[in-house]
């Protein structure tokens, strides 16, 4: 590893070694008939994965992985960051909020965290995480085991809060939103074909086959926690993220930043089986009160990118923060030039969506999924 980050010069490509991410949307993959109306309601929402959900976790940690500075946040209620990956309010809020739980979803480690506001459900996310430990071993945040962890913790809590009966019934009738993978084809593919995953597997096919199996075994981890409602998000169109399309046009020498079709298959193919997988698990997970629900982010992020005056967006080519095609967490700060209006912009820095983007992603869900889930 040493010897790839020697070899590492282009100053944009170092910053992408420890930022980046996304995803979400939603899409049901599998047909099972509604919760009926005697079921319980939603009680929580509680969010696993990277930088697309996460509200916070990685403040105390490296630079280089944080968001907790300006502009990021400027349209939050109290117009400051937060920790969040995006101006404003991302999916998972928007998301609680439509559950009538509340407002902001809060990261496990905010310090204004209670026990009140935790039996409603937190994000336990953490930017720049993979289900790869490559991943880890280059950005060095919060694994998704340690996110297990943390909830495990989380559920203690809540036990002794409310009591033992109590705090089972929230997790078992609580909403998990899984998005994560994203940064594992990014960092260890696409963006440093040195690494020794290009050694180990001859395709990216067989590099998801690998990452698919580790996150059913963290789905699983979740069920035999209590965990019975799961949405999980599927890969964006890494091929269209203002960053991949900048870095795209400097290796190939070409003007024009184009998408990536490539990288656009690949996590065409991913989500292929990412579906198949959820409906293996269901039948595995065959309790009547699970749902696993597939969370598509592809097709709806393409929608606004192909279709941008169905949602008001002028620019879907470059984010609001700085030139808009590379900047990103410590590369986007307050002395970054920032567009006036961001809800014209589908991407927030060069990677992440803006709140208006995520608005759209989390009403798609409000529609189509979480009849399903609550």
């Amino acid at each position: 590893m040493m010897l790839v980050w020697k070899c590492i010069q282009n100053p944009i490509v170092h910053t992408v070694m420890f930022t980046l991410v996304f995803s979400l949307a939603t899409l049901i993959i599998l047909p099972p008939s509604p919760i009926s109306a005697s079921s319980p309601s939603v009680s929580a929402l509680f969010a696993f994965g990277d930088s697309t959900v996460d509200s916070g976790m990685n403040n105390d940690l490296m630079p280089f992985v944080r968001c907790d500075h300006p502009p990021y946040g400027r349209d939050l209620p109290e117009h400051g960051p937060t920790g969040r990956y995006s101006n404003g309010k991302i999916a998972t809020d928007f998301m609680a909020s439509n559950l009538g739980l509340k407002d902001l979803l809060p990261a496990y480690l905010d310090p204004k965290l209670t026990d009140y506001d935790l039996l409603t459900g937190v994000s336990f996310a953490s930017g720049t995480c993979g289900l790869d430990d490559l991943t880890l071993e280059l950005s060095h945040v919060y694994s998704m085991g340690d996110q297990l962890e943390y909830f495990d913790e989380a559920v203690v809590r809540m036990k002794i809060s409310v009591g033992e009966k109590k705090g089972r019934e929230i997790v078992e009738n609580a909403l998990f939103v899984v998005s994560v993978g994203a940064n594992d084809l990014m960092l260890n593919v696409y963006e440093f074909p040195l690494t020794e995953r290009k050694t180990q597997f001859t395709s990216t096919d067989q590099y998801s086959d690998f990452l698919l199996q580790r996150l059913g075994s963290f789905i699983q981890g979740l069920y035999s926690r209590g965990a019975r409602r799961f949405m999980v998000a599927g890969l964006p169109p890494i091929g269209c993220l203002p960053l991949q399309r900048t870095l795209s046009s400097i290796i190939n020498l070409r003007p024009q930043r184009l998408c990536v079709t490539q990288q656009n298959i690949d996590c065409q193919t991913y989500n292929s089986k990412l579906q198949a997988l959820l409906s293996s698990l269901q039948t595995t997970l065959p309790l009547p009160s699970s749902r696993l629900v597939y969370f598509d982010i592809y097709n709806p992020i393409m929608d606004m990118y192909n279709n941008p005056d169905k949602y008001g967006f002028v620019h879907i080519h470059e984010g609001c923060c700085g030139t808009g095609m590379f900047e990103l967490g410590p590369l986007c700060t307050e002395f970054s030039r920032t567009c006036p209006d961001a809800s014209k912009y589908l991407f927030w820095d060069a990677v992440h969506p803006t709140e208006a983007a995520f608005f759209v992603i989390a009403d798609y869900a409000h529609k189509t999924v979480l009849q399903y889930l609550s």
